[in-house]
């Protein structure tokens, strides 16, 4: 088990914390981390893109001149594909990009996530990151004591003070433990933790 540092939000030392080694220290596999993220991405897809067809376009309903003796093609609507204004041939429909992995797989994968912060000492853990009031120059003090540039900040108990001071910071993001994902751990170089957050990820991830 590894034993990690547990420091103030002036970045003092204050403790020591003991991880668990089926959480964070799991050995990494790129595939896995691989299929978490694309199934978290295409989650997100929208998917709403839509053309109408010959059976959804209005109108067209009438045959816009009679089918022999005018010298000109057959026409049957004035909605057919060939024509300015009319339907869309095999053009884009709604649908739902996002596909299912197993819960296991996508508990593997934040596992893994944890484990190579861990591994790349990109990992703090600090007691506990409190903001008296709603302010983004109180954040920047915590931001700079703790030297982050582009962080994931998890925290056991969302506080509206600092989602709120940390929502205009760029580059830093605020969490509770509840939302963590691979996706989001693997685009911050920097993780920082919450003592409470550790304990409760431990639990869930168990």
């Amino acid at each position: 088990m590894a034993t990690v540092t547990i420091y103030s939000q002036e970045m003092q030392e204050v403790g020591e914390i003991t991880l668990s080694e089926d959480v964070f220290q799991i050995p990494v596999k790129p595939e896995i981390l691989h299929l978490s993220v694309r199934a978290h991405l295409a989650k997100e897809r929208a998917g709403t893109v839509g053309v109408k067809t010959r059976g959804t376009i209005r109108g067209g309903g009438k045959k816009p001149w009679r089918q022999k003796g005018t010298g000109r093609a057959r026409a049957g609507s004035t909605r057919s594909p060939l024509w300015r204004g009319g339907a869309v041939v095999h053009g884009p429909v709604a649908r739902n990009y996002g596909f299912k992995i197993n819960k296991k797989v996508r508990k593997l994968a934040v596992k893994m996530a944890l484990s190579s912060r861990l591994a790349e000492e990109n990992l703090t853990i600090v007691d506990k990151i409190t903001l008296a009031e709603i302010k983004t120059k109180g954040f920047l003090a915590v931001k700079d004591a703790l030297q982050l540039k582009k962080a994931l900040i998890v925290v056991s108990e969302l506080d509206n003070n600092l989602r709120l001071s940390a929502r205009n910071v760029p580059g830093i993001d605020v969490l509770n433990v509840e939302a963590v994902n691979t996706y989001d751990i693997l685009r911050h170089p920097q993780l920082i933790l919450e003592q409470g957050a550790v304990e409760r990820l431990q639990e869930r991830l168990k």
